[in-house]
């Protein structure tokens, strides 16, 4: 088996592609996703194109933290691990919460890959100089900048809480970096763009999704949105590959990797010293990992 790397929501769209792209370079990939006719589907767009050992699919619900932490455990049991791409993201139209009780749009774009990332921290120390890789958003721009709690005050606006659980995980990621600086793992965060794919060709077009201040110039706001999701997913994918496996990145870490697959500056809020704070403490409590327990 060769190296080893994880995608996770990697049957379709921007995840896909990116486990093509390192299948391509000679990894080992495992895809990640709830739907079984998906995975098989993936598998062999993988094995047409890799190079290195032979993919597969692995079913997990990343909305469940008794399922990321079933599949962090299955993870880790295979030994070193090269590369972490986690990939997974949603943006919901109305307010849900996922079955351990927690509000979805947090959970599944922040909570699960942290938690997946904390449990198979040995697993990429033992398989070092190794990579994680956090897929960004650049709707961190139309966030809430306060995470002192899951749910933001007001109502419900499906991007905008995206955006912030994203920002969420963007501080996660770049304090990840400085705190393995040195231990051979390197981190970071991709913002792939926009891309036409199952998230934003279905929510993306409700304007329920933004404040109402913003639906009352839906027209300008949609075709916006159009314009900025019309591209492919191979294209957007490009920056979670560059981040995850290119050379010029060795011993570099905490960079955001831009849609056209250069580091870009991140946000400042994403340093922010009272978010980092607000976000990990939320994180331990509400996915526990370990000591954290």
């Amino acid at each position: 088996m060769g190296q080893r790397a994880v995608v996770t929501a990697g049957t379709g769209g921007i995840g896909l592609e990116t486990a093509m792209g390192l299948a391509a370079r000679g990894f080992a990939v495992t895809v990640v996703g709830r739907d079984a006719e998906r995975g098989a589907r993936a598998v062999e767009r993988l094995a047409a194109v890799a190079t290195g050992g032979e993919p597969r699919f692995v079913a997990a619900d990343l909305a469940s933290l008794a399922d990321v932490r079933a599949l962090a455990a299955r993870l880790a049991a295979e030994g070193p691990l090269k590369v972490l791409v986690n990939n997974v993201g949603a943006m919901f139209a109305d307010r849900r919460r996922t079955v351990d009780g927690i509000e979805a749009t947090f959970a599944v774009n922040h909570l699960s890959p942290y938690l997946l990332t904390e449990s198979l921290l040995d697993q990429l120390r033992a398989g070092g100089p190794s990579r994680i890789v956090n897929v960004s958003s650049s709707a961190i721009r139309a966030a809430k900048r306060t995470v002192d709690a899951v749910e933001p005050p007001g109502g419900y606006y499906g991007f905008h809480w995206y955006g912030r659980a994203k920002l969420a995980n963007l501080a996660y990621t770049l304090d990840l970096a400085e705190r393995l600086r040195g231990s051979g793992v390197a981190v970071f965060a991709a913002d792939p763009g926009g891309a036409a794919t199952d998230m934003t060709n279905g929510t993306m077009r409700s304007p329920k999704i933004v404040s109402p201040a913003l639906r009352l110039l839906w027209p300008l706001v949609r075709r916006t949105f159009e314009r900025s999701t019309a591209g492919p997913a191979a294209l957007a994918a490009r920056s979670s590959i560059a981040a995850a496996t290119d050379a010029s990145l060795d011993g570099r870490t905490g960079l955001l990797i831009g849609p056209e697959a250069t580091p870009v500056p991140a946000s400042r809020a994403s340093t922010d010293r009272r978010t980092v704070d607000d976000v990990l403490r939320l994180s331990r409590q509400l996915a526990p990992v370990g000591g954290d327990r």
